[in-house]
């Protein structure tokens, strides 16, 4: 659970990147953390660790990925966006 926080502060420093490379740069730090904290959500869960409600771990788990994919979008997105600019 601590490891998830870290994708919340690099956001924010993604938010404030000095040029669209730092930015794409930063939200891809995101990307890592994210899953970084899905495969422990997993293996905590898969381990039997954590004893709460499992509905509870399975939106959690299903969160996260979700979160996965708003960022593998947004830096698609990025992506080509810049690359449109960039050709004209």
């Amino acid at each position: 659970m601590r490891s998830s926080g870290s994708p919340a502060l690099n956001y924010g420093e993604a938010r404030s990147a000095e040029s669209h490379k730092d930015f794409v740069h930063k939200m891809g730090i995101c990307l890592k953390e994210l899953r970084e904290s899905y495969n422990c959500l997993k293996i905590i869960n898969k381990a039997n660790l954590y004893t709460g409600n499992q509905e509870k771990m399975d939106r959690i788990l299903d969160e996260n990925n979700q979160l996965i994919s708003i960022f593998v979008s947004s830096i698609k997105t990025s992506k080509s966006k810049n690359s449109t600019t960039n050709n004209q």
